[in-house]
């Protein structure tokens, strides 16, 4: 029995509907899959009612965007209350974010001669948490580029003319919110942040969790980092980041974690459930 735990649909930067994304979850064969669209839980109603129907436990869940010491770093929020009022202004006020940088990003573009309009990066992306990929994306639609590659070389990488830095929360906020919201805090892929000192920080903080296993994680990564886990006493997390086809091929099925991870975060949920008097209806999971 296998999960991944890090995946992504439209709501996001993935091209995949959830009910798609649902479907190539049951033909892999995993028990369990988590939501991690970033800065939004849109799409986790959707996602559960798909998985529902095809037989596979859906964990809900968000990626944010975090720094600490200078460095950007992903946290992953898993088994969150999407209803939350909380979590629901913040991930409102990152989402007007991410649209107002797609505003930034059409204007540095247009600054160099190449015409592409807002409205049309909106309604390429359908959703309220648009990223630099549906710029890519509606740059090639437009014929002004020939790949997203070419997209990001010429344009949209740092320190090209459409650059625009992310707005990032600290990861200490990333933490709190999390909790707040009762999921559990987990680092995403931390092989690519290059600084494996901001680990021992953030469990200080109250971090949960290590993602060990990533499509971008080597083996000897994956085992540093499983190691790191286990002297920290940290949950153990993984998954595949596919974000459907949008990097040629779908990721999903290349990265498969024992189930029993999912387990343990279930049980770290109950366990603070229970030590802050809080009462679950239940196995923690989206029933919407």
């Amino acid at each position: 029995m296998h999960a991944d735990l890090h995946l992504h649909t439209n709501f996001s930067d993935g091209t995949y509907t959830p009910e798609e994304l649902a479907g190539h979850a049951a033909r892999c064969g995993f028990k369990a899959v988590a939501l991690t669209d970033h800065d939004t839980m849109e799409g986790c109603e959707r996602m559960a009612a798909a998985c529902r129907e095809r037989g596979v436990e859906f964990v809900p869940a968000t990626e944010l965007t975090a720094e600490h010491d200078g460095y950007e770093l992903h946290m992953l929020g898993y088994f969150l209350d999407s209803k939350n009022t909380r979590l629901q202004t913040e991930l409102a006020k990152f989402q007007q974010v991410r649209q107002q940088r797609i505003h930034e990003m059409v204007a540095r573009l247009a600054g160099v001669g190449v015409p592409v309009k807002a409205e049309a990066v909106f309604a390429l992306a359908n959703c309220r948490s648009p990223g630099r990929p549906h710029v890519a994306r509606t740059l090639v639609q437009a014929g002004l580029c020939s790949n997203l590659d070419e997209a990001f070389e010429r344009f949209l990488r740092k320190g090209r003319p459409a650059w625009v830095p992310k707005f990032k929360i600290s990861a200490m906020e990333a933490v709190d919110l999390i909790h707040h919201a009762g999921g559990l805090a987990v680092m995403a892929h931390p092989g690519l942040n290059h600084n494996d000192g901001l680990i021992p920080d953030l469990v200080d903080a109250g971090m949960d969790g290590l993602e060990c296993f990533h499509t971008k994680h080597s083996t000897a990564l994956t085992q540093r980092y499983l190691e790191i886990a286990d002297r920290l006493q940290l949950l153990v997390t993984g998954g595949s980041d596919c974000h459907g086809m949008s990097k040629g091929q779908p990721l999903i099925g290349s990265i498969k974690i024992p189930y029993e991870c999912v387990e343990r975060l279930k049980e770290r949920v109950l366990q603070r459930a229970a030590e802050n008097g809080v009462m679950l209806a239940g196995t923690p999971a989206c029933k919407s």
